[in-house]
């Protein structure tokens, strides 16, 4: 899917030919025509794996994880005596299961450490339909005489800094969706890159530096509108803080809450919660 994404950008915004195309990603021309050809966007899911052994157990053996990071090196249970507690519950898998998860556990923790209360970070500099910036926040608004939380969504141009506002009920993919679509219909066009945090709605997981696992449904509306999805590097030294250039939801979101929504909006049941604020 991220191939495809990649092809479809070189092809409908940088105007490569087929054969440019094939050299740079190292896939046939055959390839690259069959996939042009397809016009193809929408992602196929691949069939799930199968359960591990250790899945129906991974929920305690990761508070086991926790409680031993705490205690000293006398105190702390080893992998082994992990493994017969596991035992006794009913686990079945060897001790390199046990062992493999606890490495993996410790790998991500010590990236959370890392990277916890760092800040997030993006270039400060951007060409006009260079890029835009996307972020939530959240709010309240009476509706129907009850005091009700939306989902703000922050859709912002890097360069011209014009924004667009919009709330919604949840933050799922369809609101997601909806919110992308309006903000090009505004702005009247997609610039070439989105900057993200690394929502769940768009990343499954989140890697080592920029390695990130991106949901194939975010990926498919990328690659219906041709453009490239970016995240956020958490503690990356060479660029400044987003919180000087982009929504954040104690930052911009506030100034956008005291521009637009004071007094708290009032409104009937029956009104479209996307329709409450301007934009």
């Amino acid at each position: 899917m991220g191939l495809l994404n990649i092809i479809r950008r070189m092809h409908l915004r940088q105007k490569l030919s087929i054969r440019e195309i094939a050299r740079l990603t190292g896939v046939s021309r055959n390839t690259v025509t069959k996939h042009l050809a397809a016009n193809t966007i929408e992602p196929k899911f691949a069939t799930p794996e199968r359960q591990s052994k250790i899945d129906p157990f991974a929920e305690k053996l990761a508070g086991w994880l926790k409680t031993e990071a705490g205690k000293s090196r006398k105190q702390k249970r080893t992998m082994k005596q992990l493994h017969a507690d596991l035992v006794t519950l009913g686990f079945t898998g060897s001790y390199a299961r046990v062992a493999a998860f606890a490495r993996r556990w410790k790998a991500d923790r010590q990236r959370e450490q890392q990277t916890t209360g760092r800040g997030t970070f993006v270039p400060l500099h951007f060409d006009p339909g260079e890029a835009f910036q996307f972020d939530w926040s959240e709010d309240f608004a009476v509706l129907g005489g009850e005091r009700t939380k939306l989902q703000m969504a922050h859709i912002k141009l890097s360069h011209s800094r014009a924004f667009l506002l919009r709330a919604y009920p949840l933050q799922t993919h369809e609101m997601l969706f909806d919110a992308h679509w309006h903000a090009f219909r505004v702005f009247g066009g997609v610039p070439g890159r989105g900057i993200y945090d690394n929502m769940r709605t768009a990343v499954d997981r989140v890697g080592r530096g920029k390695e990130r696992q991106v949901n194939m449904r975010f990926l498919a509306m990328t690659n219906h509108y041709v453009y490239e999805p970016e995240f956020c590097n958490p503690a990356a030294g060479w660029v400044e803080p987003a919180s000087r250039h982009r929504f954040e939801t104690a930052g911009e979101g506030g100034k956008s809450r005291r521009t637009f929504e004071i007094p708290a909006t009032r409104c009937c049941k029956g009104c479209r919660t996307s329709q409450i604020w301007p934009h």
